[in-house]
């Protein structure tokens, strides 16, 4: 593997960890993967009814556009999977027009991610205090830039 591929990799299970999908993983076991997956769903969510501090009435009511939420992230997140997997496989021969290409499935996923936020906000009113529709926002995003973080660091500048 080339640069830091396998840190690329790496990142990319965890990104799809987050998310719960199924791509990037495909080199550890089965029952391993699912186990993790598990794992980072459990405290993910975790983090979320720590930092929302749902009463019961908003509990019953927000878990299911959450999960309903989760599953769109899901499918977003393994399409970030794909795209890293694009990259490295095109690190090594960066062609013009490969770089055009990469940058327009970039900005098309950064637009997706902002469509879902903007569709979910409003489900999130119907059954949360805006106070607290604004604080899941921000775990989110404090979330999302964790990965981002980590994407950044593994990622080489394209030659």
């Amino acid at each position: 593997m080339t640069f830091r591929a396998r840190g690329v990799i790496l990142t990319s299970v965890l990104l799809t960890c987050l998310a719960g999908g199924v791509a990037g993983a495909q080199d550890k076991p089965a029952d391993t993967t699912e186990v993790l997956r598990e794992k980072v769903r459990a405290d993910k969510k975790l983090v979320v009814a720590t930092a929302l501090n749902l009463t019961e009435g908003e509990a019953k009511a927000f878990w299911p556009v959450y999960n309903a939420y989760q599953s769109d992230m899901i499918a977003y997140y393994n399409r970030v999977s794909k795209f890293l997997d694009t990259f490295v496989q095109a690190y090594g021969s960066m062609t013009d027009e490969t770089a055009t290409k990469l940058l327009g499935e970039y900005l098309a996923l950064e637009a997706d991610h902002v469509a879902i936020l903007k569709a979910y906000a409003p489900k999130f009113r119907g059954v949360l205090p805006p106070v607290k529709v604004a604080r899941l926002y921000q775990v989110e995003n404090k979330m999302r830039a964790l990965v981002n973080y980590e994407l950044a660091r593994e990622i080489p500048l394209a030659k």
